[in-house]
């Protein structure tokens, strides 16, 4: 395998999870007795530009298909996100009724709802049949699409070029990110501005965040290689900024190389330096982050069959891939978990990929009475815990995995 960005024949494992079924592959009852695809997890870096990917063993138009379960709208958290992010945007850099939003795997609406409301036109680019139909009962504009160059080239044909154009978590979903953020160069308007979020390399290396690498997640993203992949296409990264969302992610600003209306901040050549420090461009960065994974991986299978033993039920909360990941890695099946509550109705009635758990309603909490409710989605966990700080009155205690296992009484 050669690096997707730079070509360079791929020589150093990051960490190999062995084989998984893609993550939000969730299951019928129908389909339990019917053979499951499991497909590699063997995560590689490249040694020239530091981009950690893995081999696009289950193709993009596969994995987001018109049965995509994940829908944005259903975690608060998320929601509040969006709504901060489009207060901020909106004065900064002046938008009104004669600018236009594109936001690329826009979802079921859940930001460019928020443009809408004040009048600003928006379009939103989203592959999944499903959520965008769902974005369009919102009143949010929505093609169901790929992008990538050639959709580009047929937008500027047909619409005004975006003034700013936006994505979040879906620079690392893309198998071609040439083909991706090319797409983008062509299509922003001359002085517009680009936004991306996510998940930060350094923090997933930091918080031993292995839960979050599935079959979606193409790629593992630094600012010293994505500063590198804009700047192959004309694009300059003026700022970026830190923030907590998915466990740590960047959100980077970024204009055309042309544009020299925006300086470049100095946050920029901070987080550069500080990343050279700590050495991520070296790679022994690199290893050992096997070893942190299954020192996580011990510590919950020790954990879950203490509590099995000891007559304890552990229930999870928050059908997410990265808890997908973490229990498939873990060898977890339904006599250790023996369901997970989810509060979206797209999930419920399922069954996770590989281990075969039932998804079930958040209700089902209260009528199981657990003693530990293992939350999946750490990213959101002080979210989940408060929305269920009800299962203390019998006792029962919130349990996370990542970085190391904590339990919460």
């Amino acid at each position: 395998m050669n690096c997707r960005f730079c070509s360079t024949p791929l020589q150093h494992t990051f960490i190999d999870l062995v084989n998984s079924p893609p993550s939000n592959s969730f299951l019928r009852s129908e389909q339990l007795n019917e053979p499951e695809a499991f497909f590699p997890l063997h995560i590689q870096v490249c040694h020239q530009c530091w981009l950690v990917q893995i081999d696009e063993y289950k193709k993009a138009d596969e994995i987001f298909s018109g049965e995509y379960v994940y829908f944005s709208s259903f975690s608060k958290s998320w929601l509040h996100h969006a709504e901060q992010y489009v207060e901020m945007m909106i004065p900064r850099f002046g938008y009104d009724a004669s600018s236009f939003v594109l936001e690329i795997a826009s979802n079921d609406g859940y930001l460019l709802q928020y443009f809408h409301k004040k009048g600003i036109p928006v379009l939103g680019v989203e592959p999944t049949a499903n959520t965008a139909e769902a974005a369009r009962e919102k009143g949010v504009r929505t093609v169901c699409e790929f992008f990538g160059k050639a959709f580009a080239e047929k937008l500027i044909h047909s619409e005004q070029k975006p003034n700013l154009i936006l994505g979040n978590n879906v620079l690392a979903h893309v198998p071609d990110i040439n083909d991706f953020v090319g797409g983008m160069a062509i299509a922003l308007a001359e002085e517009g501005v680009v936004t991306m979020e996510f998940p930060h390399l350094m923090r997933l290396v930091e918080h031993h965040q292995f839960d979050t690498i599935y079959h979606e997640h193409f790629s593992y993203l630094s600012l010293t290689t994505v500063q590198a992949v804009f700047a192959k296409h004309d694009l300059t990264i003026f700022d970026v900024e830190e923030i907590p969302t998915h466990g740590g992610s960047l959100r980077i600003f970024a204009r055309h190389l042309s544009d020299t209306e925006k300086p470049v901040t100095e946050r920029v050549a901070e987080l550069l330096e500080r990343e050279r420090s700590t050495g991520l461009t070296t790679i022994e960065y690199y290893q050992g982050f096997q070893d942190a994974a299954n020192t996580v991986k011990y510590d919950l299978l020790n954990f879950l069959i203490e509590q099995k033993r000891a007559g304890k039920t552990v229930m999870g909360y928050g059908a997410a891939a990265k808890g997908n990941t973490l229990m498939n890695y873990c060898g977890i099946k339904p006599d250790l978990i023996p369901s997970v509550a989810d509060a979206s109705p797209h999930k419920q009635g399922k069954y996770l990929p590989g281990t075969h758990i039932p998804v079930v309603a958040p209700s089902a909490i209260d009528e199981v009475q657990p003693d530990f409710v293992l939350i999946f989605p750490w990213n959101i966990k002080d979210e989940v815990m408060q929305q269920l700080a009800h299962i203390r009155s019998w006792g029962g205690k919130f349990v996370v995995p990542i970085p190391s296992l904590q339990v919460f009484g």
